[in-house]
């Protein structure tokens, strides 16, 4: 067969998703079309973007809104279909009579921060080309948390803020809260500026999700906030265990990693708690991304990683070992770069516009300055001590309020009573991906 060049190209992606703040969509996706790196760093915002240039099709996208291509052959040409979802592009493949060509490992996600760039296509399809278009600088900071915390907080101040400026005025905006460091973090960030940018603190909400009469999480949502006179803004969102579904979890995610898979399935009974509640709510920010930006997971759990291998190799939390390595998944991508649809999937599936400021890559750039190896000289408990202190000292300094700071507990385990996780998710890996597969089957 002679190569022939894409014909078709289908973005099935919701313009909406996209919010900029220094340039229109069109602009953006033009900048995205010509593939110049440097052009698309420019960028200023949340993305995920599909242009043609000629013969040439190039995709981008930033690290909170995932990005999936599939190439289908026709007699007509060839035709590139892109959408934010996997069971999209086979929608549209089923309309077309082209579903025997279909497979969700045939689907390719492009990875956070880079330009994806597919040519011409034959027989069989060459592979596509990738252009990084963010490589923040290094351990440049000094090794001084105080001054760390400071500059790191003052990019998550600097993008909520941008995120705030653009939201219509008098809408509500909820805070997904646990009173973790990075929830806790978000939410006094955004409590302070609504105050400096002369915003009704009225309109915010934390909240907190509970399931199974009481949870961990709840509990210290309220010493969190009890310790700041804040008590007033917690709400919590109360249901019952027996309601998870981690198979359908699954099918939300479209994906089939446990930690991912037990997450989301919280998540989908937090944003259906708040949407049973409150009809017409559009807004949440999140504090997803803060423990990838801080190295903060332990290292003791995954046997292929070393502190020596975490805090030395860039972007590995955000990324995954990154593009062109062995271990790199064209269907998947890796790292927080695959994973965020944890949160993603379940907002948008109960029409929410989330916003994680820890993903912007600002905020990314003040975590990469840290100089982990210095700081921590290849002690594990100092690791996961420095997120704490950083970000403590960093939010004192930008609102004036000592941060209360808990020990890290995932999502999954604060939101439910101590041993019922097992009890409500006894699956493993291999189980998610048999039915994740059985949805295309």
């Amino acid at each position: 067969m002679i190569d022939r060049p894409i014909e078709r190209v289908v973005d099935l992606v919701d313009p909406a998703v996209n919010r900029l703040h220094n340039m229109s969509v069109g602009e953006a996706r033009a900048r995205v079309g010509k593939g110049d790196p440097q052009r698309v760093r420019e960028i200023d915002g949340s993305f995920a973007l599909v242009a043609r240039d000629g013969e040439t099709v190039r995709l981008a996208r930033s690290m909170d809104r995932p990005l999936r291509y599939f190439l289908a052959k026709r007699s007509d040409g060839p035709a590139l279909v892109a959408s934010d979802r996997i069971d999209a592009i086979r929608a549209w493949l089923e309309r077309e009579g082209l579903a025997g060509q279909f497979h969700p490992s045939y689907t390719r996600m492009v990875p956070a921060h880079h330009v994806v760039e597919v040519r011409l296509v034959g027989c069989p399809d060459p592979d596509a080309g990738y252009a990084r278009f963010f490589t923040p600088e290094r351990a440049t900071g000094p090794a001084e948390p105080a001054r760390l915390g400071e500059r790191y907080i003052g990019a998550l101040a600097e993008e909520i803020g941008k995120w705030l400026a653009s939201l219509p005025e008098s809408e509500p905006i909820g805070v997904c809260f646990s009173g973790g460091i990075d929830s806790g973090a978000v939410f006094l960030v955004t409590y302070h500026l609504l105050g400096k940018l002369g915003i009704n603190p009225g309109r915010l909400k934390a909240f907190t999700l509970s399931l199974g009469g009481g949870s961990a999480d709840l509990e210290q949502a309220r010493r969190f906030l009890d310790a700041l006179g804040l008590a007033m803004f917690l709400e919590p969102i109360e249901a019952r265990s027996d309601a998870l579904d981690p198979f359908a979890a699954v099918a939300v995610l479209e994906d089939y990693k446990p930690l991912d898979v037990e997450c989301a399935a919280m998540a989908l009974a937090l944003c259906g708690g708040i949407r049973a509640r409150y009809p017409d709510w559009r807004f949440l920010l999140d504090g997803d991304g803060g423990d990838e930006n801080l190295k903060d997971y332990p290292i003791e759990e995954n046997p292929e990683l070393t502190i020596r291998s975490v805090v030395n190799n860039p972007l590995l939390y955000q990324e995954g070992w990154g593009v062109g390595r062995m271990k790199h998944s064209l269907t998947y991508s890796g790292g927080h770069s695959r994973s965020y649809t944890r949160t993603y999937a379940p907002l948008s599936r109960f029409g929410f516009s989330g916003f994680s400021p820890f993903t912007r890559p600002g905020v990314i750039e003040a975590a990469e300055a840290i100089p982990f190896a210095d700081l921590t000289r290849g002690d594990h408990e100092r690791l996961y001590a420095l997120k704490g202190e950083i970000v403590s000292r960093g939010v004192e300094a930008l609102t004036g309020l000592r941060m209360p700071v808990f020990p890290k507990r995932r999502f999954q385990h604060g939101a439910l009573p101590a041993g019922e996780l097992s009890r409500r998710f006894p699956f493993g890996e291999a189980d998610y991906r048999m039915h994740f597969l059985s949805l295309y089957s």
